[in-house]
């Protein structure tokens, strides 16, 4: 317990440390585009006098540390600022967004887990067979195809041909579960064609690779079904590198939703994003940034964490 706990306590300090890495990237990117940014925002036609004045009320005439220690104690606080676009305090502006994303990204993820943990046990239960070739031709096909092309197939079929779904996700806060659940079913189903396949090819080559141990050709000697063998005996040592590769995919739904969003107009973060940086609007762009890189580490540490924990060998690395 103390080697796990020890173990998680570092994890955690690496995880801070990297965050605090990016939001030095994040800050210095937003700092080296080209152009000032109060012109960008009142117009080539505002006064030297107008200008000062927005600099002035939003310190962008204070030095570069100062503002970026300025910003950095505000987001550990939930305070991001104000948007230069609108003026409307940027907690505000993304925070139902940012719920939105997340929900987006927990439905795919609803449907793609157990179909991908399901169909990688299949295809390593009928490993070499039609089934096993057909499944993996066409998840390979899958990884192949972008995700705009993807969302832009499942509009033309099911909302162009069939009418089955609508073409735009315009949800709500007052909007009940059913009518959401309907509404984004086709950037759901986007998002989970695209992460499927590495999800299921991951879990079908880490059952493979333990069915060649001397335990399960045990298992195989003792007469145990092969499917039980895999599912009992196989599947549960192949927790770690699954739980992984989940892990990492359901990071990869957060922070590669950005065009799905865009594709469909759903309004979650990656839209607020993509109009903040068409708008010019870097304090917006600033906080999008730094919460999708947040949760990409947060999962990843949680994946290296669960990891762990399903495989306690790794706790004693030679």
């Amino acid at each position: 317990m103390n080697s796990i706990l020890s173990i998680i306590l570092k994890r955690l300090m690496i995880g801070l440390l990297t965050l605090w890495v990016v939001t030095i990237i994040i800050f210095a990117a937003i700092e080296l585009l080209p152009g000032d940014i109060a012109t960008e925002i009142l117009g080539q036609a505002a006064t030297e006098e107008s200008l000062a004045a927005f600099r002035e009320k939003y310190d962008l005439n204070r030095p570069v540390y100062e503002r970026y220690i300025s910003w950095l104690s505000g987001a550990v606080t939930g305070d991001f600022g104000v948007s230069l676009a609108n003026q409307r305090p940027i907690s505000e502006l993304i925070g139902q967004r940012t719920a939105n994303t997340f929900f987006l990204a927990a439905y795919a993820a609803a449907i793609a887990v157990p179909i991908a943990v399901v169909s990688g046990m299949m295809a390593a239960l009928y490993n070499g067979s039609m089934f096993d070739r057909i499944l993996s031709s066409s998840t390979l096909a899958a990884i192949s195809f972008p995700e705009f092309f993807v969302a832009y197939i499942l509009i033309l079929v099911f909302s162009v041909g069939l009418g089955w779904f609508p073409s735009l996700a315009n949800v709500d806060v007052d909007m009940g579960l059913g009518e959401r659940l309907y509404l984004t079913f086709l950037p759901a189903m986007t998002l989970t064609l695209i992460v499927l396949a590495y999800m299921m090819r991951m879990t079908r080559a880490a059952i493979l690779n333990l069915l060649a141990l001397p335990y399960i050709e045990m298992a195989h000697l003792k007469g145990i079904k092969r499917w039980r063998v895999i599912a009992v005996h196989a599947l549960p040592n192949a927790l770690a590198p699954i739980i992984n590769v989940i892990a990492l995919n359901l990071a990869y739904l957060i922070v590669g939703v950005v065009l799905v969003e865009v594709v469909f107009v759903y309004p979650g973060l990656g839209q607020v994003l993509v109009d903040a940086v068409s708008n010019r609007d870097v304090t917006v762009v600033q906080a999008a940034c730094l919460i999708f890189a947040a949760t990409y580490i947060l999962l990843n540490l949680l994946a290296d964490i669960l990891s762990i924990v399903a495989n306690p060998r790794l706790l004693h690395p030679r």
